[in-house]
């Protein structure tokens, strides 16, 4: 799982290993994050590293907070890290001396799961796996996914659990909720121009004219721009190694992952507003 950082899982995750407001030691220690910031590759924005005196969750708020800006995948690694470290010493366990509290779990489960991630009472993590999900459950677990896209990260390219990208999931979400269920067989520019005439859209089949309003030719570009996606990915190897058809560059990839995500965001918007 490659994981896509924010700010709100920095701050989650700042609390769940500060200890400043309780007595006596807890780990994971600050050797402990010395070594995971280390291995991370993220030494260069540690405090400490800088001659600073600080805290623990003040230490972790800034290497995060530097790596949301500048590498992802080594915040994201060094999150995974950290998560494991403190279930390992007992920071799920309300018997153990290392538990971190009920209403920090609380928050870190609520901010985890509004960036598309489970995080489980016992501290196990994991993207969600959106087939088990429906209704609002499924919408607001999309937004994570179309957010997380917008920030260009590839994981957010194939939903989970569903083996479709992220917008054939939300128009196959956007035509359940109005109908029921939604056309299984449907090719993808099919699928994507009953959602987008659901949600009041334009698609090229609507005649452009003069006096219409500026969005719908921007509707218009969106469907064109997601048809385009869709085209690019790699339909033999979904779950196998990068999304995309063989040859595309990097510059492509990031292009589509971001426009699959403003795309999906702008139907989940209309769709909430209806």
């Amino acid at each position: 799982m490659t994981m896509l950082i924010t700010d709100l899982i920095v701050a989650a995750v700042s609390k769940m290993v500060d200890d400043s407001q309780v007595e006596g030691y807890r780990e994971p220690s600050h050797s402990d994050l010395e070594f995971y910031i280390g291995r991370a590759g993220l030494t260069n924005a540690d405090p400490k590293a800088q001659g600073q005196t600080v805290g623990k969750a003040k230490r972790v708020r800034a290497v995060l907070s530097w790596a949301v800006d500048n590498d992802q995948a080594a915040g994201g690694k060094l999150v995974e890290a950290l998560i494991s470290k403190i279930r390992a010493s007992g920071g799920f366990r309300e018997a153990s001396e290392n538990f971190i509290g009920r209403e920090v779990i609380r928050q870190a489960i609520e901010a985890f799961a509004t960036e598309g991630y489970v995080l489980s009472a016992d501290g196990a993590l994991q993207a969600k796996n959106l087939e088990t999900l429906s209704g609002k459950e499924l919408t607001d677990a999309l937004r994570g996914y179309a957010n997380r896209a917008q920030k260009g990260s590839e994981d957010a390219a194939l939903v989970s659990g569903t083996g479709k990208d992220l917008l054939e999931a939300t128009a196959a979400h956007v035509i359940t909720i109005k109908y029921g269920s939604y056309p299984q067989q449907a090719n993808f520019p099919a699928l994507l121009g009953q959602a987008f005439i659901t949600l009041g859209l334009a698609t090229p089949e609507d005649a452009p004219s003069s006096s219409e309003e500026p969005h719908r030719v921007m509707e218009r570009g969106m469907y064109q721009s997601a048809v385009g996606v869709n085209r690019l990915r790699n339909k033999e190897g979904s779950g196998h190694g990068r999304p995309w058809v063989p040859g595309i560059e990097r510059a492509e990839a990031k292009a589509a992952i971001e426009m699959a995500g403003i795309i999906a965001g702008y139907m989940l918007d209309k769709l909430e507003n209806r």
